[in-house]
């Protein structure tokens, strides 16, 4: 009579046999498919902008706008390198145009958030309504909108370009369609869109022509700035944000695009803000002034000490904490529409 096979052994033939039907067994892998906490496999990262700048500038000087289509550095995250993705599920990138370039029009399903970094008098087009350039302005590119820049002035524009990239590979849902001219005929005067909605109110038959994506695609940062310092003057300083904004669809009240969230912040001069942790992962450029960003996860601790143009990210479930001297405003963009559509954001505010 022979002896029964050890367990392992038995599991292990199992296993062998099974596996040119494609099935693997659930109970080996349970515990990472369904972890006790969120663990994303990116980790932070920081960008000084005075480092950047060069190779943006070289860059300028081996391809042109056109050729590129555009002419963009990916923020990349250290531990997703080659996947073109600052956090799993977004794209961030510094993209440059400079005097005479026009960055050729087209569309894609992909949603397109624009934050001017540095320079004025470049422009985006969108729908056939223009929009100058300027540093803290935040510019949205709706999903499946025809879009392209120019540049008119005499200096260098760049920008930080945010979307939502990795999500939409994760869908398998990427479209992409090359328009038959370089720049689309303008037919609306700028600031068409924000006369319609920008000011409390609305056309009286009005009907979202971006579907869930704001109607403005323009927010001006003179008046978002002027906001943050009213409300810092007046009402209570958030300990751990300091004065905080989102920026809305004001047809809805909701997120200005369905899969980003956009925020405007300022923290006052003196501030050591207390730590956060959320599930979504957040990129912050530096609109003005200087401060400290510490982000850690287990035993692991980083530190940044930010000034104008730097960004940063502040990946998954890692502990944040912001402080600044002197006072500084900071734009953060992250994927939070999403999970609260899916009622799976959490945060936790440590004291």
């Amino acid at each position: 009579m022979n002896a029964p096979l050890p367990t392992r052994q038995l599991r292990e033939q199992l296993y062998s046999d099974m596996a040119p039907h494609h099935l693997t067994p659930l109970w080996e892998v349970l515990h990472a498919l369904v972890p006790p906490q969120p663990k994303t496999p990116c980790v932070p990262a920081f960008w000084k902008y005075e480092q950047v700048r060069p190779y943006l500038m070289r860059a300028g000087e081996v391809i042109t706008a056109e050729e590129a289509v555009r002419r963009v550095l990916i923020l990349e995250n250290p531990q997703l390198r080659g996947q073109s993705a600052v956090t799993q599920s977004l794209y961030a990138g510094l993209q440059l145009i400079l005097p005479g370039e026009v960055a050729p029009s087209h569309r894609h399903t992909q949603s397109a958030l624009r934050f001017i970094v540095e320079g004025s008098g470049a422009y985006t087009a969108v729908d056939g309504e223009r929009t100058v350039m300027h540093p803290g302005d935040f510019i949205i590119t709706p999903s499946w909108t025809w879009h392209d820049h120019g540049h008119e002035a005499d200096q260098p524009v760049v920008w930080l370009d945010g979307l939502d990239i990795p999500m939409v590979r994760f869908f398998d849902a990427g479209f992409a369609q090359n328009d038959t001219s370089r720049s689309q005929q303008v037919t609306r005067a700028e600031g068409t869109s924000f006369a319609r909605y920008g000011h409390n109110m609305a056309p009286v038959r009005a009907t979202s022509p971006y579907g869930r994506t704001s109607p403005i695609f323009s927010y001006p940062y003179e008046r978002s700035r002027e906001a943050l310092e009213q409300l810092e003057r007046s009402a209570p300083i958030d300990e751990w944000d300091g004065t905080k904004l989102r920026y809305v669809n004001p047809l809805t009240g909701g997120w200005p695009m369905p899969t980003i969230g956009t925020f405007l912040q300022k923290l006052p001069a003196g501030f050591g803000g207390k730590g956060w942790r959320q599930t979504d992962g957040a990129v912050y450029s530096v609109v003005e002034g200087e401060g400290e960003v510490t982000i850690s996860a287990g035993e692991q601790e980083w530190r940044y000490a930010f000034g104008p143009r730097d960004h940063f990210v502040v990946p998954s479930w890692h502990t944040a904490r912001l402080a600044s001297a002197t006072g500084c405003v900071l734009f953060s963009f992250s994927d939070r529409p999403v999970h609260e559509a899916l009622g799976i954001h959490t945060e936790e505010r440590l004291s």
